[in-house]
């Protein structure tokens, strides 16, 4: 097989042509807000998961007795903990507001054989969200 047959056979010939290929910034996504709203989202995972482990933490501790109890308030109290606090707050919020809105798109839900309008089922899930957090406040606050 000579060099040109070769080539023929691979599909590619010494006058192939470059595709052209536009460069993409390493920060398109910050160019529109669906993008940012979407790695925002996804980034706020980290602070969900941060949050669980706190939980996990203050568990461990109530159980360890008062003494350790004692130490991870004491740990808490750092600013760099309530700065993260802050911070993973807003992360958190986000992450609820956003999946919320995806809900509708997730789960069709339909009664009576008609589907419920996209407004109704995250209205549900803010009123749940309500509901447990006004539950939550009433366990920490009455005592």
């Amino acid at each position: 097989m000579t060099h040109g047959e070769h080539d023929a056979v691979q599909g590619y010939t010494t006058h192939h042509p470059r595709w052209f290929r536009k460069r993409v910034s390493t920060y398109w996504w910050l160019e529109q807000w669906a993008y940012l709203k979407f790695v925002l989202r996804e980034l706020s995972s980290i602070f969900v998961a941060g949050f669980i482990v706190i939980v996990l933490l203050w568990i461990r501790a109530v159980s360890g007795g008062p003494e350790a109890y004692e130490t991870f308030l004491n740990c808490m109290k750092s600013p760099l903990v309530v700065v993260l606090s802050v911070i993973g707050i807003v992360f958190v919020a986000l992450h609820s507001v956003t999946w919320f809105g995806l809900t509708p798109r997730a789960m069709a839900v339909r009664v009576a054989g008609k589907k419920l309008p996209e407004f109704l089922i995250i209205a549900v899930n803010y009123a749940a969200w309500i509901v447990a957090s006004g539950f939550i406040a009433w366990v920490v606050l009455r005592g």
